[in-house]
């Protein structure tokens, strides 16, 4: 590996430039591999031989693993350098997709997607980290941009891309190429990344608290595997009472973090940090939209598939639209809010659920029949507000967070987002398959999807309201 630049080398336009280029890449790929899954299943379900069971694990395995260790990593961050622990986390990504690549049973592709899973929580906080630590304040909001950029692009791209892969069949891979094309890109990534980050540790003396990584983990595994598997098995007993368990850990592991804060230790969830208003309002904020985010993403897939017999790939072309205006409302997000502060966010807001209002009505109109045409216009709309908030709502939540305290709030940041994604998956999918039942057809999924779009607009004006919280904070801290 090259050498290193210099922190104050770093901080120049070109430094900057590059830095935001490889940490970007990296937010890219952990999301394209959460999303391309949801096209391959068949796939696997022919190739592999892979049950209900083993794809819900493959995909919600993945998540877990992700959300699970991501506080963890955001504090080997603070300890150990963001730029050493960022590129063990694209090595260690690298080699995973490796693995999830040449897997011969649906057991192996599992342990891979769970390995795989803790690379991306080892990589993806050190990329907020960098950005809140050594980005200066008037290059944050660009930076933000780009982030929310990169992570909608690679949500739309695993639609998109992984559909047209599948079913391209490339070098007779199938949906193996999905994961191997990860092996190339995140070798090239690491060796950039060795190059262009600074190299430096904000809270060198911290110490790990692996009881509380453990707690953390066990309270977000009770959750997050029931909800992932819970449909698929019926509801067993076993999934509510770990779901009920969840409350009585998670209790425990506060108390236990608490303690350690008083006793001078080095908590692995910093509950100071919920004492900045800012940061206690946007994770509020972040929830709400990631749990609106992850259900509209997986309900549309069902219906556009499963309801208007649309092939994978045709059904990414659908979800085009979104991404591309997007990347366009993200690209110009931060200028947005930099000239009208929190006024953009709420205008993004109300885009987005205009855009949702108007999907959801012309269902209630035409139900399976709505035009292919109606429903481009509208995700279009739902992707400029998307664009206009994720990043920026990103940056107003990390704003009054200590630098040596970026690592671990950006930890904590990630997680309760994919947390969101993932109970918005399972919540707002059982409902809609709870709605479809046993009739199937499109009136059926046309119906589950209003259900989905109504509660979809609640969430975003949830959203909407937490920002409001945001707009008084920063009014109040102005001089």
């Amino acid at each position: 590996m090259t050498k290193a630049l210099s922190p104050d080398v770093a901080r120049t336009a070109t430094g900057r430039g590059a830095m935001l280029a490889v940490l970007l890449t990296a937010v890219f790929i952990v999301q394209f591999d959460f999303f391309v899954v949801n096209v391959a299943a068949p796939s696997l379900e022919s190739d592999l031989g892979a049950g209900p069971a083993a794809l819900e694990l493959i995909v919600g395995g993945y998540a877990f693993a992700y959300a699970a260790g991501m506080i963890t990593g955001g504090r080997l961050g603070d300890m150990y350098g963001h730029r050493k622990l960022f590129v063990i986390g694209v090595l260690a990504f690298t080699v995973t997709s490796l693995l999830c690549g040449i897997a011969g049973s649906p057991e192996q592709l599992v342990l891979a997607r769970l390995a795989q899973g803790l690379a991306g929580a080892i990589m993806v906080p050190q990329v907020l980290a960098v950005i809140t630590a050594d980005f200066p304040a008037e290059s944050q909001g660009r930076a933000f941009a780009g982030y929310g950029m990169a992570a909608g692009l690679g949500s739309i791209a695993g639609q998109v891309l992984g559909g047209a892969m599948v079913q391209a069949n490339l070098f007779d891979l199938g949906w193996r190429l999905i994961f191997l094309i990860n092996v190339p890109i995140g070798i090239v990534t690491a060796i950039v990344a060795a190059r262009v980050l600074p190299d430096r540790r904000d809270n060198p003396r911290t110490g790990l608290d692996p009881i509380g990584a453990v707690g953390v983990s066990a309270a977000l595994a009770l959750l997050l595997v029931p909800l992932g598997l819970g449909h698929s098995a019926g509801w067993p007993a076993w999934t509510w009472v770990c779901m009920v368990l969840a409350v009585p850990v998670a209790v425990a592991v506060l108390y236990w973090e608490r303690m350690l804060a008083r006793r001078d230790g080095s908590p692995v969830l910093d509950l100071a940090l919920f004492r900045v208003s800012s940061f206690r309002a946007g994770i509020i904020a972040g929830v709400a939209f990631n749990l609106y985010f992850g259900s509209l993403m997986f309900t549309l897939t069902l219906l556009l598939q499963s309801g208007l017999d649309l092939t994978p790939f045709e059904a990414g072309l659908v979800f085009s639209p979104m991404g591309v205006f997007f990347s366009l409302s993200a690209m110009y997000g931060g200028k947005l809010t930099a000239r009208f502060g929190m006024n953009s966010l709420i205008g993004g807001s109300l885009v987005t659920a205009l855009g949702l209002v108007l999907f959801g009505g012309g269902l209630a109109l035409s139900g399976p029949e709505l035009s292919v045409a109606w429903m481009v216009f509208c995700l279009a709309l739902i992707g400029l507000g998307n664009g206009a908030v994720l990043p920026s709502l990103m940056g107003a939540s990390l704003m009054k967070v200590r630098p040596e305290s970026a690592g671990v709030a950006s930890g904590v940041l990630t997680t309760s987002q994919q947390f969101s994604i993932s109970a918005g998956v399972a919540v707002i999918g059982a409902l809609y398959f709870g709605v479809v039942g046993a009739r199937g057809d499109g009136a059926a999924h046309a119906e589950a999807m209003q259900w989905s779009v109504w509660i979809n607009v609640a969430l975003v004006f949830a959203v909407i309201s937490m920002v409001l919280v945001l707009k008084k904070i920063a009014k109040a801290e102005q001089p």
